[in-house]
């Protein structure tokens, strides 16, 4: 039930270009452009809700050049759970220690989630509709990322004071300024050399689309994410592992033999610096941070939380022994104080059924999850993540959920055929010529 895409060239040309710029906004809307919080508020609170509606413009636009809504659903356990999760953060709205700032990092997160749902549900109607697209959730999120890389690599040169953010009492600079954190630009780093890989497989542009890779890693690199450095490292090894030439694999690691060592040198043990080397044994504070939350403020509110993103009774926590912060710097603790015991068995379930999920998928869906989660989960550990407050790891999440969450179902309705008839009738013709072969 599925015809060619040489007849359709113009249109699915203009839909890779709607689905590119609407990628390339909703990732952007999540980046302070402005220190006017006026002008912040305007690009993630009306950006964002735009975007999300284009979404749905382009669903609507595909199905109303020639197409209909066949798609069912699949691994249901996965977007069950993801909603369970998300219902019991709206009921904390009732206890929570802010009720606003729950309510509105709550509205945030539901926002992707609706681009989310439809930007995918998109994906497949034009895999059933359109047999032989070349549209791909990997090249559109990849070239995304690569845009948005660019812009700091340029602005780094261009305007330093603005791109860099000193750290560590003004000892180190790091690429994101006050514009992004620099490990979430490093998490997005690592997602965008995931998805642009995929592009070497297909040995489409194999020189510019290295050259993109090239550019994202240099950016990493000044992220000075150590967390993202890992992530990256383990994406290139999980698709060495992969390919079956002897000769690109060792082509690939010499490389990382070489550059590795350096990088690790200077990001990850900061230059031989023995205090530095001593912070990053505590991972800069976080573990007696972590501790203070586990043993201090989880047994003041164990069960449901403190509500929807929130970690104490107050704006921050403050240990006996810790720095004091608003958030807690791993998204599975965030669960844990936010929605309690509750909300993280929620949680362990949903990542269970996600993640068993993949492997139900052809290889190279399977193998683009994998290399997407593994950034993601890796800064989850020590940043917002997928459960943390709104950031865009939750956005790439849920495309994760989405991916594995849709099937066409092949029935099509005498309504739906009439509608095809009118719209595509070389669709029509071939489902008749496949109805006869099949009596």
């Amino acid at each position: 039930m599925i015809s060619t895409s040489a007849n359709h060239e113009a249109f699915l040309k203009k839909i890779d270009n709607y689905m590119f710029i609407i990628m390339l906004l909703m990732v952007a809307c999540f980046f302070t452009w402005s220190e006017n919080i006026n002008i912040t508020r305007a690009i993630k609170v009306v950006g964002r809700m735009g975007v999300m509606i284009s979404s749905i413009v382009i669903y609507k636009k595909i199905i109303r050049y020639g197409a209909v809504n066949t798609i069912g659903y699949k691994n249901v356990f996965s977007p069950l759970f993801y909603l369970f999760y998300m219902f019991l953060g709206f009921a904390s709205f009732l206890w929570s220690t802010d009720p606003g700032f729950s309510a509105l990092q709550w509205f945030m997160i539901f926002q992707s989630l609706v681009f989310s749902y439809f930007f995918i549900k998109s994906l497949k109607v034009l895999d059933t509709f359109f047999e032989g697209h070349t549209i791909r959730l990997y090249h559109l999120l990849g070239n995304s990322v690569f845009v948005l890389q660019l812009i700091f690599v340029i602005g780094m040169w261009v305007n330093p004071a603005t791109f860099f953010r000193l750290t560590d009492g003004g000892n180190e600079s790091r690429l994101g300024g006050f514009i992004m954190n620099p490990n979430e630009l490093g998490m997005l780093a690592g997602v965008g050399v995931a998805c642009l890989i995929f592009d070497l497989y297909r040995k489409k542009n194999t020189i510019w689309t290295i050259i993109k890779i090239c550019v994202i890693i240099y950016a990493l690199f000044f992220t000075g994410s150590r967390s993202s450095l890992i992530g990256v490292l383990i994406i290139i090894f999980f698709h060495v592992k992969q390919t079956d030439g002897k000769m690109i694999k060792l082509a690939v690691i010499a490389g990382v033999l070489l550059v590795a060592p350096f990088a690790v040198y200077k990001m990850i043990l900061k230059g031989g610096n023995s205090s530095r080397v001593e912070e990053v044994m505590s991972m800069t504070g976080r573990l007696p941070f972590w501790k203070g939350l586990i043993f201090e403020g989880l047994p003041r509110e164990p069960l449901f939380g403190f509500g929807f993103m929130r970690i104490d009774y107050n704006r921050n926590f403050q240990g006996m022994h810790t720095y004091a912060a608003a958030m807690s710097h791993n998204t599975f603790i965030q669960v844990l104080m936010n929605l309690g015991f509750v909300g993280m068995c929620i949680v362990i379930f949903q990542m269970f059924f996600t993640f068993q999920a993949f492997f139900s998928e052809n290889k190279e869906t399977r193998l683009m999850l994998i290399g997407i989660a593994i950034p993601i989960i890796i800064n989850s550990f020590t940043e917002f993540g997928i459960f943390g407050e709104s950031n865009y790891g939750i956005l790439f999440y849920q495309l994760l959920i989405f991916s594995i969450s849709f099937k066409n179902y092949p029935h099509i309705t005498r309504t739906q055929l009439l509608y095809l008839r009118k719209k595509r009738p070389e669709f029509f013709l071939q489902k008749n010529d496949s109805e006869e072969l099949t009596n």
